[in-house]
């Protein structure tokens, strides 16, 4: 069992040099380097999952083996929390026997810092119902990968303001000279803590995060238009009529009109004619699948993180195409 204490609860818990590394590293493991090593050998990693997950899941499974560390699964029935044990009971045993967890509860954050057993055992939120923090370095990964930087980047964001929104605007904006541009259905926005903290990061790194609620006057020429699926994960909409406060937001081809050399990103999984064209998503600007590979060299890098601290070395140019 480990004494590190460090955790991944939110892109809050990442210093810029602790960010940065992450990303790079990202990269790193990406082009196919680092694959020899082994930096988690002789740790166990829990992996349990309350919620459904196909991509984070698979990544952080396949990434802790690939770094040579074993895995214990749990899935939403497995633990004695279904029969009235404590969080904060559950996470002291497991703070004894596992050296990392990476939990996705699509709740509270507080479950996940019950999960481990008072700060002693790294916990990696892998989807809370405020924020999705390794879906963020994935996607800067993957902008870090398409372009060969970050810094200067132009984003516009559509669609609902949830948990990968939210990791978007507070990783994005931490990189000097970045934009993001979050258009939001009307009641539908990010968590105005959330954003506040965004700006504050931007204003400290010259870059800019900002929220409308309707489509009209997009920005200029975007280097990537990012969208996720209309139905997050463990939420539910209260307005019945939902779908027609969203369908102004939907992903189009007309958004390329005004920038045809913009790149397409969507955290999946999506929905085909719902946030999504199957044009768009299908088409020779959609670097999703990529996207969605990224996960595990995203999620290589931050078990990584967890075990050594930041790891020096300069990202890799880019490599999509």
């Amino acid at each position: 069992m480990t004494t590190h204490t460090r955790q991944l609860l939110s892109i809050d818990d990442l210093t810029d040099e602790d960010l940065h590394s992450i990303v790079a590293r990202g990269a790193h493991f990406a082009s196919g380097a680092g694959r020899a090593e082994q930096p988690l050998e002789g740790w166990i990693a829990g992996i349990y999952f309350k919620k459904t997950s196909t991509r984070t899941r698979t990544a952080f499974s396949a990434g802790a083996l690939r770094l040579g560390a074993r895995i214990l699964t749990y899935g939403p029935a497995d633990l004695q929390l279904n029969t009235g044990e404590t969080v904060e009971d559950t996470g002291q045993v497991m703070a004894r026997m596992l050296d990392v967890l990476v939990a996705r509860t699509a709740g509270p954050d507080e479950e996940l810092r019950g999960l481990s057993g008072g700060g002693r055992l790294p916990v990696v939120n892998a989807m809370s119902a405020a924020e999705h923090p390794t879906q963020g370095l994935t996607d800067l990964t993957t902008l870090q990968l398409k372009f060969g930087r970050i810094e200067g980047l132009s984003v516009l964001y559509v669609g609902e303001g949830n948990n990968t929104a939210s990791a978007l605007a507070l990783a994005l904006s931490r990189y000097p000279g970045t934009t993001l541009e979050l258009r939001t259905p009307p009641g539908y926005g990010v968590d105005p803590a959330i954003l506040a903290r965004a700006a504050a990061q931007a204003a400290r790194h010259g870059s800019t995060v900002t929220e409308q609620h309707h489509m009209d006057g997009l920005p200029e020429q975007p280097d990537a238009v990012y969208t996720t699926r209309w139905q997050t994960t463990g939420t539910t909409k209260p307005d019945a009529n939902w779908r027609e406060i969203f369908a102004p937001f939907q992903v189009t081809g007309r958004l390329w009109e005004a920038a045809p050399k913009a790149v397409f990103l969507h955290d999946l999984p999506a929905h085909r004619g719902e946030e999504v064209t199957a044009e768009v998503l299908d088409g020779p600007a959609s670097i999703a699948f990529d996207q969605a590979e990224n996960k595990m060299h995203s999620a290589m890098a931050v078990l990584e993180w967890i075990r050594h601290g930041a790891v020096s070395g300069p990202a890799p140019e880019g490599r999509l195409s």
